[in-house]
């Protein structure tokens, strides 16, 4: 588990505690980068963010300006993920339901003078410029894991700050309960938006108290660097403790409602996808069990899977948001 928990209550290490020091160190400054002012400079013009993207290192998006990008020296209880893997076996069914397609698709999304409207149940409703949205709050890189539906896991340094930074500025109303997370759908850039598959624009939800849980992060970058388009660039949810599908991708627009959303996944097939998706062993999915896992890029295709962990291995952080919940019918 990626987690420690102290006598004190929630705990998060530090970069510091995880990673090597040269490695934190070079770390540090991609974080000062995008907390200062430099980030207008940096990360304001997504045009050059576009033109940096055309010009990559091999396997990889070219690396901010002066920010050391190597996590080759990363020691974590957990290996992480390669970020070849990580940035090729996706699933963002905007470009694609194949895991490569992202990858080969994604190209052509368009991240450029990005903004995300915060509106619904909030005393101060806004629509904030991505370069606001980074100076909102002290970046900071978190390992975690990230499971989804099928059985595979990941392990990635994602670079963000906690959701409730963000919700503690708009102040939700009293009668706030859900948060509602909606994803661009531009048929322009997004080949596969309109197709069957789903409704879009994809759309997912987390209750109030779980969006305020400090693991849920607003992402902005992983490995060291921005995010890549196939990951959900420019900014992302990551909700840990629950199946990927959660944690949604390129997002427009955080609702806030009094009543539960209507999620991509529920929709589209609710005996399948629940609203709460908590990663949970004992609650198969209707075509595959959920009691094991299986590493992207470390187990082959006969090795041993791994136990599924309840809450992904967050039992300890989140398992008191849903006492005396039936999270078999509550999946």
């Amino acid at each position: 588990m990626l987690i420690k928990s102290s006598q004190d209550g929630f705990y998060h290490p530090v970069a510091s505690e995880i990673t090597s020091q040269r490695v934190y160190t070079g770390r540090r400054d991609l974080i000062k980068l995008m907390a200062s002012g430099v980030a207008g400079a940096a990360l304001a013009s997504w045009a050059s963010r576009e033109a940096r993207a055309q010009t990559p290192r091999p396997g990889k998006l070219a690396a901010l300006p002066h920010v050391k990008s190597d996590v080759a020296g990363a020691v974590t209880l957990e290996k992480l993920t390669d970020y070849k893997d990580a940035s090729s076996y996706n699933n963002f069914y905007e470009f694609g339901t194949d895991k490569s397609d992202p990858a080969r698709h994604a190209h052509t999304l368009k991240t450029s003078a990005w903004t995300v409207e915060i509106e619904g149940l909030v005393k101060k409703p806004a629509r904030y410029a991505l370069e606001d949205l980074l100076k909102l709050s002290a970046q900071e890189e978190r390992i975690y894991r990230l499971r989804c539906v099928e059985g595979w896991s990941m392990v990635i340094p994602w670079v963000g700050y906690s959701l409730s930074e963000l919700i503690k500025k708009v102040e939700p109303l009293g009668n706030a309960k859900y948060v509602e997370f909606v994803t661009l759908a531009d048929p322009k850039t997004m080949p596969f938006v309109g197709s069957r598959v789903l409704d879009w624009p994809y759309v997912e939800g987390l209750r109030l108290d779980e969006a305020m849980h400090p693991l849920t992060l607003l992402s902005f970058g992983m490995y060291g660097e921005l995010l890549p388009n196939q990951n959900g660039a420019p900014v992302r949810l990551v909700v840990p403790w629950k199946y990927g599908f959660k944690s949604a991708k390129s997002l427009v627009k955080i609702r806030f409602t009094d009543q539960q959303p209507a999620t991509a996944w529920s929709k589209a097939a609710p005996n399948e996808y629940g609203f709460f998706s908590n990663v949970n062993p004992s609650v198969d999915h209707p075509r595959w069990s959920q009691a094991s896992e299986r590493r992207i890029g470390e187990d082959g295709l006969f090795a041993k899977k791994r136990k599924t962990l309840m809450f992904n291995g967050y039992e300890t952080q989140v398992g008191q948001l849903y006492a005396g919940m039936d999270l078999k019918k509550l999946f």
